[in-house]
C-alpha cells in the first residue's frame, strides 16, 4: 500500500519553484509538487514526504 504523502501547510506557503520562483500545486496522486507556472511547468518528486527540490531531478510537464 502506498503511503499518504503529508506536507505541512507551512512548508507549502514558503517554498517556490528554484526555476522560475513560481508557487506548486501538490498532486498528491503522483507524489509532486508541480509548478504552477505555466510557462516552466517542472514537477518535482517528494520521497519519504521530503520535497526533493533538485531542478535535475524534476519532470517537465509541457
Amino acid at each position: 500500500m502506498a503511503e499518504t504523502m503529508e506536507l505541512s501547510p507551512a512548508l507549502l506557503a514558503i517554498i517556490a519553484c528554484p526555476a522560475c520562483h513560481a508557487k506548486f500545486a501538490v498532486d498528491y496522486d503522483a507524489n509532486e509538487l508541480v509548478c504552477t507556472n505555466q510557462s516552466c511547468g517542472l514537477a518535482y518528486p517528494v520521497r519519504a514526504n521530503i520535497p526533493v527540490l533538485l531542478i535535475d531531478q524534476a519532470r517537465s510537464t509541457l
